[in-house]
């Protein structure tokens, strides 16, 4: 029998932070662009956590409406994506079969609250490798 795929929740707004590529100028279009560098996770994982994943992206704010793909399942948070991320592992983590359940944020704050739940947590770098240094 198959094992259930890890639950990778990544936190949008944190992991766009991450890199100061001006994603300020177009938070929409800086989330759709981290939604299309995800999908080969859906089928690989995480270096540290390899396999199958089903992913969620959670978006808020400007960046609300951001449609799924195939691999990429976008919600969009009513209000706080920090919230609705807890939702989400809280959910996971309460079913009988519970199973292994990532977030990727750098937020202290909220790997406190989904840690509370079970869930482990990684960086954004897990996802998103930090641009080129620049020589000078």
């Amino acid at each position: 029998m198959l094992s259930e795929p890890t639950l990778l929740i990544v936190d949008a707004a944190n992991v766009v932070g991450s890199v100061p590529d001006g994603w300020w100028r177009d938070r929409r279009a800086a989330a759709v662009r981290l939604r299309d560098s995800l999908v080969p996770f859906a089928a690989d994982g995480l270096d540290s956590f390899p396999g199958r994943a089903e992913l969620i992206l959670v978006v808020e704010g400007a960046a609300r409406g951001v449609e799924s793909l195939p691999g990429v399942r976008v919600e969009s948070a009513p209000g706080s994506g920090d919230d609705r991320i807890v939702e989400l592992v809280a959910d996971a983590m309460s079913r009988p079969q519970a199973r292994i359940c990532v977030v990727v944020t750098a937020d202290r704050g909220l790997r406190q609250r989904v840690e509370a739940y079970g869930a482990q947590c990684v960086g954004p770098r897990a996802v998103r490798p930090p641009p080129p240094s620049r020589s000078d």
